[in-house]
């Protein structure tokens, strides 16, 4: 594996550590209390605190929503102006990272706060189901559009779907799913998730 991808990953794990203790912190939430309102167990979320874990998303939405934060505050400051016409670019390269079991992530206008749906470009490095513990599941729908290589979705509900560079799925995301590349390289997916409500911001002038 790429060195450099290496050190960037665990620095991004370290980091989003660091901003989930502080805002645990910044509610005066013990560690038990926490993981109460999250529904993740104690021992993960200081794991996660730690830079000890890399969390799935389905654990990060746990953590965004019982914490009542937004995912952009994890990964670095947001704009949380509630207004129309916002807009947010992302050049090449430049969006925050985060791996985790085969996905190596980069999420994509983190620079909005309270958005409607979640993009990202992920790499997917899984080639066999033995990557994953268990179904990503999470509520929320998911789009999947393959940039290059080949990818196979299994699913709880349906047979797997193989799916090459141009093809598309839309899928709920509560079903239980994982992505592995059935390509000899990676394969690279553009992947956008909605999930439940995220908290908003109060109305200007209440």
């Amino acid at each position: 594996m790429d060195t450099h991808l290496t050190q960037s990953a665990d620095a991004s794990t370290t980091d989003l550590g660091r901003r989930v203790r502080a805002a645990r912190q910044a509610q005066n939430l013990t560690l038990e209390a926490a993981s109460q309102l999250c529904g993740v167990s104690r021992s993960t979320l200081s794991k996660v605190e730690n830079g000890l874990m890399s969390p799935t998303f389905d654990v990060l939405q746990k953590i965004v929503l019982g914490l009542k934060i937004d995912i952009g505050e994890l990964f670095g400051p947001a704009q949380k102006v509630n207004a129309n016409g916002r807009r947010a670019l992302t050049r090449k390269d430049e969006g925050q990272r985060h791996a985790y079991r085969g996905y190596q992530m980069e999420l994509l206008a983190t620079d909005l706060a309270h958005k409607a749906m979640l993009p990202f470009r992920i790499r997917i490095s899984a080639h066999t189901l033995d990557a994953f513990d268990d179904w990503g599941r999470h509520e929320g729908e998911e789009f999947l559009y393959v940039i290059s290589g080949s990818v196979c979705l299994y699913s709880e509900l349906y047979a797997p779907t193989h799916l090459n560079a141009g093809d598309s799925l839309y899928f709920d995301s509560r079903t239980g799913h994982a992505a592995v590349s059935t390509s000899t390289e990676d394969a690279e997916v553009l992947w956008m998730a909605t999930g439940a409500e995220f908290p908003q911001p109060p109305d200007i002038g209440t």
